[in-house]
């Protein structure tokens, strides 16, 4: 058993640090506040080869191990959450089309997607359609050589940059389960194809989230992803099981940036004569807050290199991750404001934004209710066991 990373781990996660703490950190604050588009740094994943985290290295992607995947999540997410988002959604989508695609799609499409020529993210939820992805009520009609899709979705992030996404349709009736449900890969150029409002937030800004209408777009029935109707919810439920780790590494990157912040601060902030570090009501909470970063980020770990090595479903392992690192998170915020008393409370300190972006991880990739939903089955089903 070996909680190390190797050189090439350790390298691409210092590579990445040097990069965050020097290009990001310092304009986050600014760029979080007045909503300026991060360009510069979509530029610098591109060079970094981010957009091709997980594309097959035939394609030009990095195929970067899960470990390696959730490190880079972790590091963007410790400077700035938003820029975490840039390619968090994109990754997603390259793994959906990886792994589902017909050998036309993939080399189509994965190519661009790994230089982020073509940038995506996942087209599922819609506004009355969220955790119970089978209630979409977006219709792909067969018409000749091409499907007419017609619907709507929600919250989709990036929707104004990406070039394609995979969008979950139903294929066939608008009230059947998951055999009605397939994926279409829908350049968003086409006719009908339209953004319609941006979604304000409370926090995770720099990416936007989006709104968009698909008024009777046609799409060849080529784009069909892996070519077979009826497979969507199953292509979608293996995408989202890894977001589920790149959300968890955010989460311990929020968690890993407030608890930095906490300590820095009450080395330096002095009450009654003496850093307020020396008292044990601040020494108790940072013990907390650290074991439980810890914690998180190992089962982050645990939950990448289950997925690396057994090659299939680890829907407890990552549902462990996702809900207890964005818990961790969520805790670990709020405590970092409390040790940073008045001043976490403004703006001009991080903690105030780090706060604000925490609650997304609990929801994003499936709500931690859902996962503890996931976790037991697993566990009441035998395929999921402690232990080893």
């Amino acid at each position: 058993m070996d909680f190390e990373l190797n050189e090439e781990q350790r390298l691409f996660r210092q590579t990445l640090r040097d990069y965050a703490e020097k290009e990001i950190m310092p304009v986050a604050p600014e760029w979080e506040r007045t909503g300026r588009y991060p360009a510069e740094i979509v530029e610098s994943f591109k060079e970094f080869g981010l957009y091709g985290l997980n594309v097959p290295e035939e394609y030009g992607g990095l195929e970067a191990d899960r470990v390696s995947y959730a490190l880079a999540f972790e590091e963007i997410a410790r400077a700035w959450l938003g820029a975490a988002g840039l390619f968090g959604p994109h990754s997603v989508a390259c793994w959906i089309v990886s792994r589902n695609g017909t050998p036309e799609q993939k080399a189509y499409w994965l190519p661009r997607m790994a230089t982020g020529e073509v940038r995506s993210g996942i087209c599922l939820t819609e506004p009355g359609a969220g955790t119970d992805l089978q209630g979409i009520r977006t219709t792909a009609v067969r018409d000749g050589d091409h499907y007419v899709v017609s619907g709507s979705k929600t919250w989709i992030t990036n929707a104004r940059v990406a070039g394609m996404f995979p969008v979950l349709v139903k294929t066939g009736k608008a009230d059947g389960g998951h055999e009605a449900m397939s994926v279409l890969l829908i350049d968003t150029s086409s006719p009908g194809f339209t953004v319609t409002k941006d979604l304000p937030k409370m926090g995770y800004k720099g990416p936007e989230s989006c709104e968009l209408v698909l008024d009777r777009v046609r799409v060849p029935v080529g784009n069909l992803l892996g070519g077979v109707e009826g497979c969507g919810l199953q292509q979608v439920l293996g995408g989202l099981e890894i977001g589920r780790i790149n959300i968890a590494a955010r989460a311990v990157g929020v968690a890993q940036a407030a608890y930095d912040a906490a300590l820095g601060y009450s080395r330096e902030r002095e009450a009654f004569g003496r850093p307020i570090s020396d008292f044990q009501a601040i020494q108790l909470k940072l013990a907390d807050m650290a074991t439980e970063i810890q914690a998180a980020r190992l089962l982050t770990y645990w939950a990448a290199s289950r997925s690396q090595a057994g090659g299939g479903r680890v829907d407890m392992e990552a549902g462990m991750a996702k809900m207890y690192a964005s818990e961790t998170a969520i805790k670990c915020s709020l405590e970092s404001m409390r040790i940073h008393g008045g001043y976490g409370y403004s703006a001009e300190f991080v903690v105030e934004r780090l706060y604000r972006d925490a609650p997304l991880m609990a929801i994003g990739e499936g709500t931690n209710d859902v996962q503890r939903l996931v976790i037991a089955k697993s566990l009441v089903s035998g395929k999921g066991r402690l232990g080893w």
